[in-house]
C-alpha cells in the first residue's frame, strides 16, 4: 500500500527541483532555443531537460510505475501505476518571461488520480493534494524539502502552509478563466461564444496561459471557474485532483466526471459549475 501523504511530499521536492532548474535557465534563455512542435505550440531544451530530471527522480520513488509525459521521454506500458508529467506548463509564457508557468505531476492508478503536485515557478508556490487528504499550498516551498511534517487534515494550517478551499462566489461575482488552446481553428467559435455569454455576466474573464495553474487558482479561490478544451492529460491531471480535494467540481465538456482520458475540463466551485457547464454546452453548438 502506497503511503500517499509522504509520497506527495516527496513529489513536491521533485517538482521544486525542476522548478529551480527552470527558473535558473530563464535567466540565460534565448529565443533561438525554441522549437515549434505544431502551430503556436513550442518546446525548448528547458522542457526536455526538466522532464528528464523529473522522470529520473520519480523512477527512484516508484520504479514500478509507467509514464505519460508531454515530451515523450518516458512511456507507459500498461503498468497499474502511471506518472502523468508536464515538465513546463505554460511554455509560451516562459519564452516571453510572462508568468505563470509551472511543473505538474500526477500519479494515477488505472483511471484513478492518487496524488497531484503543481509547482508555480515564478511565485515559488507548491500546490498539492493526495486522495482523501485535502488540498494544500505552501509558499516558499517549505513543503518541498522532503522533511516537512504533514499537517493533520483536521488541524488549522500554520506557517506558510494553508489548506485550500474553492470560493463561494455566485456567477455575478465570479472571476472566470477561459483559456485559448493551440487548436485555434476548432476552438475559435467555442471560446467566442463563451466570452460573449460570460463577459458582463460574471465579474470578469481572464486567460492565464497555464491549465495547471488555472486549476490550482480555482482550488485556492483565486479563480471561481475555468474551462478549456484541446489540452493534454499532463496539463490538467494534477490540478483536477487539487480542485476536487479543495471542494470544487471537475468534469469534461460533456459533464462527465470520467475525464481522465479526455481533452477538456470544466472546473469551478460547486455554486457555479452547472452554469459554466451549460455555457460550454451551448458554445459547442454554436
Amino acid at each position: 500500500m502506497i503511503a500517499l501523504e509522504q509520497l506527495t511530499l516527496q513529489v513536491c521536492a521533485v517538482a521544486r527541483r525542476a522548478g529551480i532548474f527552470i527558473r535558473s535557465e530563464r535567466q540565460q534563455f534565448r529565443a533561438s532555443s525554441v522549437e515549434c512542435k505544431h502551430a503556436h505550440d513550442y518546446v525548448s531544451y528547458v522542457d526536455k531537460q526538466s522532464e528528464q530530471l523529473i522522470v529520473d527522480s520519480l523512477r527512484q520513488l516508484l520504479p514500478q510505475a509507467g509514464f505519460i509525459t508531454e515530451e515523450g521521454l518516458a512511456h507507459h506500458a500498461d503498468e497499474p501505476l502511471c506518472w502523468v508529467v508536464d515538465p513546463l506548463d505554460g511554455t509560451t509564457n516562459f519564452i516571453h518571461q510572462h508568468p505563470p508557468y509551472a511543473v505538474s505531476i500526477a500519479l494515477m492508478q488505472h483511471d484513478e488520480i492518487l496524488l497531484g503536485v503543481v509547482y508555480e515557478v515564478c511565485a515559488d508556490e507548491c500546490f498539492y493534494a493526495w486522495q482523501g487528504g485535502g488540498a494544500w499550498m505552501t509558499k516558499h516551498a517549505s513543503c518541498c524539502d522532503g522533511t516537512h511534517s504533514p499537517l493533520d487534515p483536521g488541524a488549522p494550517a500554520t506557517g506558510d502552509t494553508v489548506r485550500l478551499h474553492t470560493s463561494d462566489q455566485q456567477m455575478a461575482d465570479a472571476l472566470l478563466c477561459l483559456q485559448l488552446p493551440y487548436n485555434s481553428e476548432a476552438y475559435n467559435p467555442v471560446v467566442r461564444s463563451l466570452i460573449a455569454r460570460f463577459y458582463g455576466r460574471a465579474a470578469s474573464v481572464r486567460m492565464l496561459g497555464s491549465a495547471a495553474i488555472a486549476l490550482c487558482y480555482v482550488a485556492a479561490g483565486r479563480l471561481d471557474g475555468y474551462a478549456e478544451q484541446y489540452i493534454g492529460q499532463w496539463d490538467y491531471m494534477a490540478g483536477a485532483l487539487i480542485v476536487t480535494e479543495a471542494g470544487g467540481r471537475v468534469t469534461d465538456y460533456a459533464g462527465s466526471t470520467a475525464f481522465t482520458h479526455g481533452n477538456s475540463v470544466v472546473a469551478a466551485n460547486a455554486l457555479i459549475h452547472d452554469e459554466l457547464l451549460a455555457g460550454v454546452s451551448d458554445a459547442l453548438k454554436a
